[in-house]
């Protein structure tokens, strides 16, 4: 992997505080001049970070300066929502919420879901459904899949309220054994006519509709305790990193 260039640690910084919500939309970001004395890099150095910034919609530029995008167009996943809590202790970034929770006790038979948590199709797990939205407006819809292990470690799961703590702080704290996360993939498949009514999206009856998919698995010492699935609205960006 080659080495991270100065501008891009720059644009990392900022991009971090923006999703975590310690820049929030409008805030301005400080001037290249403090930039380049902060970071002790060149103007031009200074500038490409900002470029890259302003490049991926999440800021923008005014005449007093630079100020973080009224509506920032990047869209994160439930993992990096989970990194962000465990960071910062905020469930949502700035104008951020949720809505249209369920819970539910299903068999599952999705070969990619049963495979990924090694289990049989037909076998009984709790799914958490919600939709994100950002201003309002639904961005994502979040799908959490928890095997049998799990809920026997974290009751909690199968509840309709919201959960206090992360289910991985809940799980270690009950069994001692660490949960990791797992490689986050992508693709592209066909919306489900309940994602596109959990999106709002305007379409004629029986429209195939194209949406990205991020999915990742959460393990323990024995195994697959979690898998958590994305669906993201189309024209949203999702970091890759």
């Amino acid at each position: 992997m080659p080495p991270i260039r100065r501008y891009e640690e720059i644009a990392a910084h900022y991009r971090r505080l923006i999703q975590d919500g310690e820049l929030a939309p409008g805030d301005s970001l400080p001037s290249l001049r403090k930039v380049c004395d902060d970071f002790n890099v060149a103007m031009g150095t200074a500038n490409r970070a900002f470029q890259v910034l302003k490049a991926e919609g999440l800021t923008e530029a005014t005449s007093e300066g630079t100020v973080v995008a009224l509506r920032p167009s990047v869209v994160i996943s439930g993992a990096d929502r989970l990194d962000r809590l465990n960071r910062t202790g905020r469930r949502y970034g700035p104008g951020e919420d949720t809505t249209g929770r369920r819970v539910m006790r299903r068999s599952v038979y999705d070969i990619e879901i049963c495979r990924a948590l090694e289990i049989e199709p037909g076998d009984e797990v709790v799914i958490r459904i919600r939709t994100f939205r950002q201003d309002g407006k639904p961005t994502s819809v979040g799908v959490s899949v928890y095997p049998p292990q799990t809920t026997a470690e974290v009751p909690e799961l199968a509840d309709d309220a919201q959960m206090e703590r992360p289910f991985g702080e809940l799980y270690t704290e009950r069994t001692g054994r660490e949960v990791t996360q797992g490689q986050r993939t992508a693709h592209a498949r066909q919306a489900s006519q309940d994602e596109i009514d959990a999106l709002q999206l305007d379409v004629p009856a029986h429209m195939a509709v194209a949406v990205l998919v991020t999915n990742v698995t959460f393990h323990d010492e024995r195994g697959p305790v979690g898998y958590w699935e994305d669906v993201y609205a189309p024209g949203v960006r999702v970091p890759t990193a």
